[in-house]
């Protein structure tokens, strides 16, 4: 028998394969939680003409600099301005005009007195405290000044981000776009939700899970179809959705038919071509393959569900993150301590679910280790990484944990 392939080796197999698409320009509105494959350049300034930052008064600092409570200075209201207003009057002096927040700043005022300082005059206003010059003022260009780079190459768009797009008036952004993913699960027994169970049937998991993965990731899911295990019925079902989606499809992932014994689909369609499968030194998950199909990148993952879904963890969701450039593509990692004893096969890297306590720094393996018990994963927060040359782990031990809040 040939050696086991290691984690780390099939991390770097699979990572080889999934690859990004090429930068594109998308409407702002979709490219929330993409990554910019271009700098974006302010093509204006923010703001692009000095505004008013409060509601009040533009004046001539001066006008009012003996203003306080005792002593007011009656000023007559001359324009009003509200947000909006396209022609800039002149303010001249020994006159107030009422501004509205945003507003364009009149010609010649120095100063914005707030409306909270005065009677709120409409014809002429009562003005009870003084202004430094300047003071309630929006220089324009004080945000950004045109011609500034704003956002570089690399930068998650986020939503602030595309509130600068906006405000800076582009429509558009260039982005590395996400990945297109077709899952597809096999098996005979498996039938769809909703549908009545024969005796030796299951409902179909792994395809709705793994779908979500991938969203989950970042990515979009083209189709999740199933097959049974009949080879050219396989073949048929995926070239009805990778073939006949040609460009449109970036990456295939089968779950189920890997395995060594009979009626392994997947290997059965793929063995001797450009689909390797191997074995993988780990729990759950052992049985693995990638490579290609018609061009289009292949991971082949086991059928049961945790397998199925800690595999794509290990493997697949930093290889995908990695190739829609987002820098935070693995899973934080921890230290925390064992609260209880632990053992593991040697020679093989264990991925044990747990729950992780922040607050205590401690986590404690959950449920049963065998890859058929999804119920476990579904209430855990964290795996459990145990190394290949570690059989036995007593409590109190600091263990490596892969955080999946």
């Amino acid at each position: 028998m040939p050696p086991m392939r290691s984690v780390d080796e099939h991390r770097r197999v699979v990572a080889d394969l999934i690859t990004a698409r090429p930068a594109a320009q998308v409407p702002i509105a979709e490219a929330l939680g993409l990554v910019l494959g271009a700098d974006v350049v302010a093509p204006l300034s923010l703001p692009g003409f000095d505004n008013s930052a409060m509601d009040g008064y533009a004046v001539l600092t001066e006008d009012i600099a003996s203003a306080t409570d005792e002593n007011p200075v009656r000023l007559p209201v001359a324009e009003d301005i509200p947000a909006g207003r396209t022609d800039i009057p002149t303010l001249a002096p020994g006159t107030a005009h009422r501004i509205m927040t945003g507003a364009p700043l009149p010609v010649g005022a120095t100063s914005v007195v707030a409306v909270e300082s005065t009677d709120g005059g409409v014809d002429t206003v009562t003005i009870r405290a003084s202004t430094k010059v300047g003071q309630h003022i929006r220089r324009a260009g004080e945000d950004v000044t045109s011609g500034t780079t704003v956002l570089r190459a690399g930068q998650l768009v986020t939503p602030a981000a595309l509130g600068l797009a906006a405000a800076l008036g582009l429509a558009e952004l260039t982005v590395l776009p996400r990945l297109r993913v077709l899952v597809m699960s096999t098996g005979t027994e498996l039938v769809t939700a909703g549908q009545p169970l024969e005796p030796g049937q299951i409902y179909e998991s792994n395809g709705v899970m793994l779908a979500a993965a991938v969203r989950d990731a970042g990515a979009e899911v083209v189709a999740s179809p199933m097959s049974d295990d009949n080879v050219d019925a396989f073949r048929q079902t995926l070239q009805g959705y990778a073939g006949s989606r040609a460009g449109e499809v970036d990456l295939i992932i089968t779950t189920g038919g890997v395995s060594a014994g009979a009626y392994e689909v997947v290997k059965d369609a793929f063995g001797g071509g450009a689909v390797e499968f191997v074995k993988v030194a780990m729990q759950p998950g052992m049985p693995q393959g990638a490579g290609t199909v018609d061009g289009i990148p292949i991971v082949t993952l086991p059928g049961n569900p945790v397998s199925s879904l800690v595999s794509f963890e290990v493997f697949i969701r930093p290889a995908l993150r990695a190739a829609m450039g987002r820098s935070d593509n693995e899973r934080p990692r921890r230290a925390a301590t064992l609260t209880e004893d632990l053992t593991s096969p040697r020679g093989k890297r264990q991925f044990r679910r747990g729950v992780f306590d922040p607050v205590a720094d401690t986590v404690t393996s959950y449920g049963p280790p065998a890859s058929h018990h999804l119920r476990w994963l579904a209430s855990a927060n964290c795996l459990l990484e145990i190394d290949e040359d570690t059989a036995e782990l007593a409590a109190g031990s600091r263990v490596h944990v892969w955080d999946l809040r």
